[in-house]
């Protein structure tokens, strides 16, 4: 029995071995397994390792890429800004923006004033127009009355019967006018102060200076030129001389500056713009007040309310102030006007940017509002009833509410923002685009003034600017009065002389 229990020791040892040695083996597998494991895990944390520092660079390079892709969008963006706004600036003209005729692209269709269209009739005077001429009996009656001098010429025998033809010419000399200044009771010599130099000039001599300077917008070297070659080189005035006269004349026209203003603000209505000028190479401006029968010139730096402010007739008056929508005068005035010729630019401009075709209709509408307006006036009319200011008031503002909708459409960045800003002045500021319908006393535009200012111009093109204020004011003293002159139909260079005699010129 005691064997037996052995062999089953025995038997039991060596299955508990065998089943060891079965374990030891799939041990020796799992460890292998888990060795496998391991090393592919460190393989993959290592991978991993490089996959996060890939993703990190990845992100950096990502980063970087989204900032240049922005930085290129936003340069896009400008670029396409740049290139409409280029579109805009070719695009214009004098029919559609404030630039001058003169500055018209070569081919293009010179400006017309009011849209004229070109037509099959001869150039000059047209059959029926009385034209400018002095008659044979208008010469003999000036002759009778002394206002012109009379010399005879004969040809042919003159024991034979004649007829007569006049010859108008001008007489060209140089005087010289002793002036004798005799001593008083005391020996003293009381000499007048236009007589100080030994050798002066005359009211004549000068007035010619003035009206050349101002009307006829010639440089003082030319007037100078000009007079000693009109003078047979007789005399030998100098470009000095020339400035000396011109700043007389301009203290004259500085004393009746007074009286000009005076009539502006007793006007009811008052047309008003600015120009720019140079001086010493900086811009600056001239403004102008314009009436039927009053111009006044201001020099002024700037265009803001602060520099308006020191203007008086600004702050005196309280008539309609009529302009090209500059907002800083609705500070001034008691009703404003703005220029529908200066608008009709606008909306030109936005047809031909947009291709909507509201602007083009609110267009032709005004001009046609004008149109009717003028027969009106023809016939005697005063101003509208109400019926008919609510009809086309309600068009107005159809054709407004029309361009809105047309806006949702708009292409092109610039030109949606410029048509709504458009679209913001013509409701905010309906009342004043349309009060020349409400009173027919209320111009259409503001040409007036733009007009009186071309003259501005024109000295800048012969000068290039003003070197001082006081010149820049002293050309402003003499054109007022100039404008003024032909404003009321005043011979000129009697109006001159007249001033300078001290004797009232503005009547």
């Amino acid at each position: 029995m005691g064997g037996n229990y052995e062999k089953g020791m025995y038997h039991q040892l060596m299955d508990v071995m065998a089943r060891l040695d079965a374990m030891e083996t799939e041990h020796q597998k799992d460890r292998k397994e888990i060795s496998s494991l391991t090393a592919e895990v460190k393989s993959l944390r290592k991978e991993n390792t490089q996959l996060r520092a890939e993703l990190v660079q990845v992100k950096e390079e990502n980063a970087t890429l989204q900032k240049e892709n922005a930085a290129l969008r936003k340069e896009n963006q400008l670029l396409r800004d740049d290139n409409e706004r280029m579109k805009r600036i070719l695009g214009n003209d004098s029919t559609n923006s404030s630039v001058p005729p003169s500055t018209d692209q070569p081919g293009k269709a010179p400006n017309t004033y009011n849209s004229r269209k070109p037509t099959s009739k001869k150039a000059g005077a047209q059959p029926g127009h009385a034209g400018h001429h002095i008659s044979k009996a208008d010469v003999e009656k000036k002759i009778k009355e002394g206002v012109f001098a009379h010399t005879v010429m004969e040809i042919g025998d003159r024991s034979m019967p004649y007829i007569t033809r006049y010859r108008l010419d001008l007489s060209v000399g140089t005087t010289a006018a002793e002036i004798r200044i005799h001593a008083d009771k005391d020996g003293k010599y009381n000499i007048p102060d236009e007589y100080r130099a030994d050798v002066s000039y005359g009211t004549t001599l000068k007035a010619i200076v003035a009206f050349l300077y101002s009307e006829g917008v010639v440089s003082n070297d030319r007037i100078a030129t000009f007079l000693n070659s009109l003078s047979g080189d007789t005399l030998d005035i100098s470009t000095g001389s020339i400035y000396h006269f011109c700043r007389g004349f301009s203290e004259g026209c500085a004393a009746v500056r007074p009286q000009i203003k005076e009539a502006l603000l007793n006007a009811g209505k008052i047309c008003t713009d600015a120009t720019g000028i140079k001086r010493n190479g900086k811009q600056e401006y001239i403004r102008n007040f314009s009436t039927e029968d009053c111009v006044l010139y201001c020099g002024s730096e700037k265009k803001n309310i602060k520099t308006l402010e020191k203007f008086r007739i600004f702050q005196a008056f309280t008539g309609t102030l009529i302009h090209d929508h500059e907002t800083a005068l609705y500070h001034f005035g008691g009703a404003h006007g703005e220029c529908n010729v200066h608008l009709a630019r606008y909306l030109r401009k936005n047809t031909e940017e947009t291709g909507n075709q509201w602007s083009h209709r609110l267009c032709s509408f005004l001009y046609g509002m004008n149109d009717a307006r003028n027969r009106w006036i023809q016939q005697g009319r005063i101003s509208l009833g109400e019926e008919e200011t609510a009809r086309y008031v309600a068009r107005y503002e159809e054709l407004v509410s029309l361009g809105w909708e047309q806006n949702k459409k708009t292409r092109g960045r610039i030109a949606k923002k410029e048509e709504r800003a458009l679209l913001n002045r013509l409701e905010k500021y309906k009342q004043n685009h349309l009060l020349f319908l409400y009173d027919f006393q209320v111009p259409f535009s503001n040409n007036m003034s733009e007009k009186d200012l071309r003259i501005c111009k024109n000295r800048q093109k012969m000068a290039g600017g003003f070197r001082t204020v006081a010149g820049r004011e002293m050309y402003c003293n003499i054109m007022s009065f100039i404008e003024t002159i032909k404003r009321r139909k005043q011979n000129i260079f009697q109006s001159i002389i007249a001033l300078m005699n001290g004797t009232p010129a503005i009547r």
